[in-house]
């Protein structure tokens, strides 16, 4: 079966950190790049950051750099979205998503998660 499976969203105070988790199905895990999208409240779904399947190449948007942080844990088939120093403009769903790690940066994607709410108060 193939799946992607978001969790750790929630509320949290600006300046404040929030770590997000993809759980990847491992025919996903072991051949595509895994990536996290975002869509505010009427805004269009944007690229946020993406990983390969073998480790080493991440992409981060230039709008999170220096404050969200990209890695997997192969182990555990899994994604992880570090975000640190949030503030009220990151509000929104938070989306996983895995395809050709060059593809993701352009939003054109194989497989999409169901999506996790991530709020940020002022």
């Amino acid at each position: 079966q193939v799946q992607l499976v978001e969790s750790g969203g929630g509320l949290v105070q600006a300046g404040g950190s929030l770590r997000l988790s993809c759980a990847a199905s491992e025919r996903i895990f072991n051949n595509y790049g895994v990536g996290w999208f975002r869509q505010a409240p009427g805004k269009e779904r944007e690229f946020v950051a993406a990983i390969s399947w073998s480790p080493g190449t991440t992409y981060v948007a230039d709008s999170v750099k220096g404050r969200f942080t990209i890695s997997r844990d192969n182990a555990k088939n899994t994604v992880f979205l570090q975000m640190n120093s949030l503030k009220p403009e990151d509000t929104a769903v938070y989306y996983c998503a895995a395809g050709s790690l060059v593809q993701l940066r352009i939003g054109r994607v194989n497989y999409w998660g169901q999506g996790t709410q991530v709020t940020v108060s002022a």
